[in-house]
């Protein structure tokens, strides 16, 4: 009987939701677990630094309460130990809390010059700190000019942007249409222009340009994000038609219907007999042109394409034939 007790008690135990037999835990120690992403970086006279908020404790205890956030930036002293840089160290209490992440936006002024260590801990709501989070190693420059007066346009190779600045390496943002993010189409530009080969004409694309100064082992610090440049890739001019090609004593006439688009000019090209076509001339946006380089008895064809304000030549006519009579 004593152990057929022993049984009934031990499975009222189990059924009553207490699954452990034996002495009492020990306590747990509810101490939020260390901070282990942290990264900054600095950005025009800002210095952006963020982490992920821990949600667990060190004994994989989910945390039900707010944790206190304790972030902190300084120069390390040289041999000095973690509590001496704390200790000296200025704690910036206005972060932003959103989506699981802090950040944290301090100004640079003071640390301009000097090569800064942030790190975090957090604390629980009953005062246990967490250890120190990675020390992240920011050396601070005086703010990278923001790249000014964007400008872009249209070219055979693609949409050129240019613009202002005392820097010497940039990067290019892009977005397509109504897309909601830019991303990075160009980086390190060692001078204040690039042009974009990878567009679609007919389509509107957004731009920014940073400013960039490299500090080594992967670090950089940026300028604000230049103003936005809103570009339509336009189309090249059509092409030229109805060219007509009039013998006169000491030249052929041309005349044809302008062409569509924006057109700055034209160009003509010309084929001797069955020869191939070569460029003749460029002219201006005036759908005709004078060719007085003709020789009696010859045979000539002709083509024209209209070209765009910045260059770009459209599609050629159909040829025209026509033969200068002895």
């Amino acid at each position: 009987m004593p152990r057929l007790l022993a049984a009934v008690l031990a499975a009222a135990l189990l059924n009553s939701g207490c699954g452990y037999i034996g002495g009492p835990l020990p306590p747990l120690a509810n101490i939020p677990s260390t901070i282990n992403d942290l990264a900054a970086r600095q950005r025009g006279g800002t210095i952006i630094a963020h982490f992920t908020i821990p949600t667990f404790t060190t004994e994989h205890i989910a945390i039900r309460d707010n944790v206190n956030l304790d972030l902190r930036i300084g120069v390390w002293p040289e041999g000095a130990a973690v509590d001496t840089w704390a200790a000296s160290a200025t704690r910036i209490s206005a972060g932003k809390r959103a989506n699981g992440m802090a950040t944290y936006e301090i100004p640079a002024g003071e640390w301009a010059g000097k090569e800064v260590v942030v790190a975090a801990r957090v604390a629980g709501e009953n005062g246990k700190e967490s250890s120190w989070s990675n020390y992240y190693v920011l050396p601070v420059v005086a703010p990278p000019q923001q790249p000014q007066d964007l400008r872009g346009e249209s070219t055979a190779a693609g949409l050129r942007l240019t613009w202002r600045s005392t820097g010497q390496h940039f990067r290019v943002l892009r977005k397509t249409g109504d897309e909601p993010q830019f991303t990075v189409v160009a980086q390190d530009i060692a001078q204040q222009e690039w042009t974009d080969p990878q567009t679609t004409t007919g389509a509107a694309y957004t731009y920014l340009v940073q400013t960039i100064v490299p500090l080594g082992n992967g670090k950089e610090a940026e300028s604000e994000l230049s103003e936005v440049k809103i570009i339509a890739s336009a189309p090249p001019p059509g092409a030229p038609a109805n060219i007509v090609a009039v013998p006169a004593p000491n030249s052929i006439e041309l005349t044809w219907d302008a062409a569509s688009g924006d057109v700055s000019g034209y160009r003509v090209y010309r084929a001797t007999g069955a020869g191939d076509f070569t460029k003749l001339a460029d002219g201006n946006a005036i759908p005709a042109y004078s060719d007085r380089a003709v020789e009696h008895g010859k045979t000539y064809r002709y083509a024209v394409a209209a070209l765009d304000s910045n260059g770009r030549e459209g599609p050629r006519s159909a040829p025209k034939e026509v033969a200068f009579p002895q």
